[in-house]
């Protein structure tokens, strides 16, 4: 049969069989035999040039959600886009079942809610930060308020000097609470609040209506390829039984019908080919906007949390300051209170309270 220079139809019939054929032995002897044998076989391949693409294809490829992943030990291994960074680039490319199972989440949307979520935990800290300011506020209140207490405040000499400085230094420590609370409204809470404000959520809609546009063209362009592999099939079949048919005299179909049916069938291949053609088109351009967008998502999750751990700290700043005033209104009460002397009070108190310094004698008869 290989040898024989002038092939009829049935020769054409077993190369498009062998095209078509799903079996892994017959698919790697045609390619030798292409590549090594008679030239002369390859007007026979136009009938059906992509069905050999196509079934190599099915085999070292598979449609995922309308898009193409290799299978696992075909072809080279993939090298990741960023290597050692564990950039959003390289791992949500498939879709993700929801815990019930019964959906799919696009990787792209995983990283949407990751966006959502940080702008959440961002108004959260907020609140946090709002509830402190709050205790400090009244904390702050508090301590005014018992600066001005009576209590004790008939003490006397040098203790009672102590303690007029001690109920002061309240005061002062209240003083200190208040700008405390109003740094961390100021220079917290706000910008914790402000960061990315209502536009944000605007830009994240734009990021997902432009990828899912570029999914659902994805989805259209695989069901073309899909409804034209079924199509290619089809006539492949139909040329086929058209062939068996005469060669057994079930038909008066003449040599005329077949050439038709071939047409037709390589019409159907080329119509493959295009649809193929397209779709890779898509998904590239799918692909080039995933890379793209991503790595947007990713540097805004960066700025994110520099910017809160700047905030942050700053409120470890406010908080070491206060620490720092609160000690030196106390600094003064310190220093009464180490020159709190007894016997001053006592001279001091004796001094104004005395009632006569003349002592009792005995009485005489």
């Amino acid at each position: 049969f290989w040898r024989n220079a002038s092939y009829g139809s049935k020769h054409e019939r077993a190369v498009c069989s062998l095209l078509t054929s799903e079996n892994g032995w017959q698919l790697q002897m045609l390619k030798y035999m292409i590549k090594c044998l008679n030239p002369v076989l390859e007007p026979f391949l136009s009938s059906c040039p992509l069905s050999f693409v196509s079934a190599a294809r099915r085999r070292a490829h598979a449609g995922i959600n309308c898009v193409t992943f290799p299978l696992p030990g075909e072809g080279p291994e993939q090298q990741l886009l960023k290597p050692n960074e564990w950039s959003y680039c390289d791992y949500f490319w498939t879709d993700k079942k929801d815990p019930q199972g019964t959906t799919s989440v696009a990787g792209f949307e995983v990283l949407l809610q990751k966006q959502l979520k940080g702008k959440q935990m961002q108004k959260e800290m907020a609140e946090f930060i709002h509830e402190r300011i709050k205790i400090e506020e009244e904390y702050a209140k508090n301590l005014s308020k018992l600066s001005l207490s009576p209590l004790a405040a008939q003490e006397e000499g040098t203790l009672g000097e102590a303690w007029t400085q001690l109920k002061k230094s309240l005061h002062d420590e209240a003083e200190v609470h208040l700008k405390f609370s109003n740094k961390l409204h100021s220079e917290v809470e706000k910008p914790l609040l402000t960061f990315r404000g209502d536009n944000f959520k605007k830009d994240l809609k734009k990021y997902d209506h432009h990828i899912a546009d570029l999914r659902k063209q994805l989805a259209s362009r695989y069901a073309s390829v899909e409804k034209a592999r079924k199509a290619l099939a089809d006539r492949q079949k139909d040329l086929e039984v058209k062939t068996q048919q005469l060669e057994i005299k079930l038909s008066n179909k003449t040599e005329e019908d077949i050439k038709k049916a071939r047409r037709k069938s390589t019409q159907a291949g080329d119509d493959l080919m295009r649809c193929v053609d397209l779709y890779n088109q898509t998904q590239s351009k799918w692909f080039e906007e995933m890379v793209t967008t991503s790595m947007e998502l990713e540097k805004l999750e960066v700025d994110r949390i520099e910017w809160i751990q700047q905030h942050l700290r700053q409120y470890t700043t406010l908080r070491h300051e206060t620490d720092m005033f609160n000690q030196s209104t106390v600094e003064p009460v310190d220093q009464l209170l180490q020159s709190v002397d007894p016997a001053k009070d006592r001279e001091l108190w004796v001094k104004e309270h005395k009632t006569g310094e003349v002592r009792p004698v005995d009485m005489d008869i």
